[in-house]
Formats: C-alpha cells, structure tokens, sequence
C-alpha cells in the first residue's frame, strides 16, 4: 500500500463532499434538522455526505472496512476506514463557520492516514504515518510554547452524559485563570488541526467518538504533538476521552487533567 498516494485520493473526496456540504449551507433550512439524541443534531446534509464518502472510499480501498457516524455501512476489518461527514453539525445548521469532513484509516488500532478538510475555511490537513502533517500542501508544527502560562487551550463542552462535569468545570477554571485562554470551536477534528499547525497549544476533551478523533490525531502526532487518555495512556480512540498538546506541555497538561479528574496514581 502507498499511502501518500493513497492520501491524495482521500484528500479529493474530502473536497468532494466539502463542496456538497459548502452549497447546501447556501439553502439550508433550520426546519431540516433532526435531533439523534439530547443536544445532537443531524440533517440530510450529514447523511449524504456520508454516503458519497463511504462509495467512494469503498472503491478507492475495497479491503477495508468502515467505522461511520451515521451508519451507512458499518463492517469492520483489519483495516476500517473512521469517517465523520459533517464534523460541527451544530454549527453548520447554525451557520457558524467552522465545520468539516474527517476522514482516517485504521490498522489494527493504529490511524495510519488522517485528512480532516474544514470546509467553511477551505483548508485541508493531512498526514499520513510517518510522512509529516500538512496544511493545503505546506508543512506544519505544533507550537513550541513551554508552559500553560503561555499557551491558548481548546475544548469542547459536554453536550450529554454530565457525569464528568464537575471534573470538567475545575480544569476549566484553572485554564481560565492560568492561560491565554480557552477556545470552544465546535469540531474536534478542526480543535486537533489547530493544534497541529501551532494556533492553539492543547485540547482536552471527553465524549467523544472514534469519528470525532482519528485523522485529526494522526495530524497531530505528525506534527510533533502528544496525544493521550485521561490517565496519559493510549485509550483515546475508543475511550471517548482524549488530551493533545504539543509536546513540551504534555506533562504539565496531562498532570493538570489528572489530578482534576482525580486520576493520579
């Protein structure tokens, strides 16, 4: 398998079906909107996307398997594509722009091609493993950024299962009064990119799927980064936690998460 071409191929239907999701935004109606569950949301939009992906990627890698959001096609093998379709629903039926396609293929437990398009901006990360991370074909890099004190943390909010909030809200609280800030854009996969090209420095979320995660982790370790569960291990594409940062701030930053969420051994 050559997976630099193979990324090319993922990077065109990435495109494809941001074009799609980017002309429907045009004529979209709230009135569209169907709720999957408490506070998550789902339209057409999603749906299609993800059929035209899934087709696509079928025949572009017929041995693999798919691990999707919206169960199009759900079989799984040694290698599974984990595709997200409309990555920021919420924020593309509130016509927030920052919404994107994430896409990444799986070995084994192992993301080995990741490519995350965000569709509003119209940029385009990837990486594939051992290869780089790249943004519309330049290279990119974490931050070099040592200390909390310094950096500017992304999150995302809990939407349902509140059980963590409590945990949640004290790491929260000491970002706010201990960083240049806290950014809640409303898409993983665009919170990982932005670590990955160096916009912000770290990211800490949980609830979170397999979809929500996989390309956007991939870019990120390209790039120089750390990523990690809760307790600093490696369970974070099907634990539904998940800690990035660059690589100075992992131990201050996972330390951080640890003793909030009362982890620390």
């Amino acid at each position: 398998m050559n997976l630099q071409d193979l990324t090319q191929q993922v990077i065109h239907i990435a495109k494809e079906a941001g074009q799609f999701i980017r002309s429907e935004r045009q004529i979209f109606n709230y009135q569209n909107v169907e709720v999957k569950g408490l506070n998550d949301l789902v339209s057409y939009v999603d749906k299609t996307s993800e059929k035209m992906i899934v087709e696509k990627l079928a025949n572009v890698f017929p041995e693999a398997g798919f691990i999707v959001e919206e169960d199009t096609k759900s079989d799984t093998k040694s290698y599974n594509w984990i595709v997200d379709p409309l990555d920021g629903t919420t924020n593309f039926v509130h016509g927030i722009p920052c919404y994107a396609v994430s896409i990444a293929l799986e070995y084994q437990g192992e993301i080995i091609l990741g490519v995350v398009y965000e569709v509003a901006q119209d940029e385009c990360f990837w990486a594939y493993k051992n290869g780089g991370a790249y943004l519309n074909g330049q290279k990119v890099q974490v931050s070099q950024r040592k200390n909390l004190s310094e950096s500017l943390i992304a999150t995302g909010f809990p939407i349902y299962n509140f059980s963590r909030l409590d945990s949640y809200l004290q790491v929260f609280t000491h970002l706010m009064k201990n960083t240049h800030g806290i950014r809640r854009i409303g898409a993983a996969a665009a919170d990982l990119c932005y670590l990955a090209c160096g916009r912000v420095d770290a990211f800490f979320e949980y609830n979170l799927n397999a979809w929500d995660v996989a390309a956007g982790a991939l870019i990120v370790k390209e790039a120089g980064g750390q990523v990690t569960d809760f307790t600093l291990q490696n369970n974070w594409l099907f634990g539904k936690e998940i800690i990035a940062s660059n690589a100075l701030l992992k131990g201050e930053f996972g330390c951080l998460v640890q003793e909030k969420f009362k982890l620390n051994p």
